[in-house]
């Protein structure tokens, strides 16, 4: 017992000396780092291999799991955050809300799908991220959405994962997601924010 909070404390003080923050959750005993989204977490444009998550894993050298369905809104990702619970989730990335704009689902709206999301992952003892798509005008309105929330919440917070990707036909499928390439950029941007908080 006593050499378990030795090590809660070595973990909060190195945090704490490398000036990151501390997310809710951090550390905890669960195990999965979950990628839960729409198409670009599920790798539309790609091979399966070469989807984000799958990018990550690589990265990181353990697995990430993909759950990730092309098409889903912050809603339809709220309606199926059981899916989590079949895991033991350490992480959960939640990528959501361009679909909500395309589909000119009222911003409020989208708010409160991924407050509620982040609540019943926090809720699961796992640490959120919150991984935003960026972008320019108007999606920068979703960017201010999530950083709030992050803030309230005390999750990480992924910028603009399609930053340098969306007017680069090199390093995109189709005029919204990226190729092969495109992914490894999104990987890669997610890795430099949460690696600092795997075990």
């Amino acid at each position: 017992m006593i050499k378990k909070y030795f090590y809660l404390i070595a973990v909060l003080f190195l945090v704490v000396a490398c000036n990151k923050p501390i997310p809710k959750n951090y550390p905890n005993s669960n195990t999965d780092i979950i990628a839960f989204g729409d198409s670009l977490t599920k790798g539309y444009g790609a091979a399966e291999n070469e989807a984000y998550p799958a990018r990550l894993s690589q990265m990181l050298g353990r697995e990430v799991v993909n759950l990730g369905v092309s098409g889903n809104t912050s809603a339809n990702g709220l309606a199926r955050i059981d899916e989590i619970k079949r895991y033991s989730p350490y992480m959960v990335l939640i990528e959501f809300s361009a679909n909500d704009f395309f589909r000119r689902i009222p911003k409020e709206q989208t708010e409160k799908n991924l407050r509620e999301i982040v609540r019943q992952v926090q809720g699961l003892g796992a640490i959120a991220v919150l991984v935003d798509t960026g972008g320019a005008y108007p999606m920068e309105a979703y960017t201010k959405i999530q950083k709030q929330i992050a803030k309230e919440y005390n999750t990480l917070f992924v910028p603009g994962i399609m930053d340098g990707i969306y007017n680069e036909k090199a390093l995109k499928s189709d005029q919204i997601h990226p190729n092969s390439k495109g992914y490894e950029i999104v990987a890669t941007k997610v890795k430099k924010v949460i690696e600092p908080y795997l075990k």
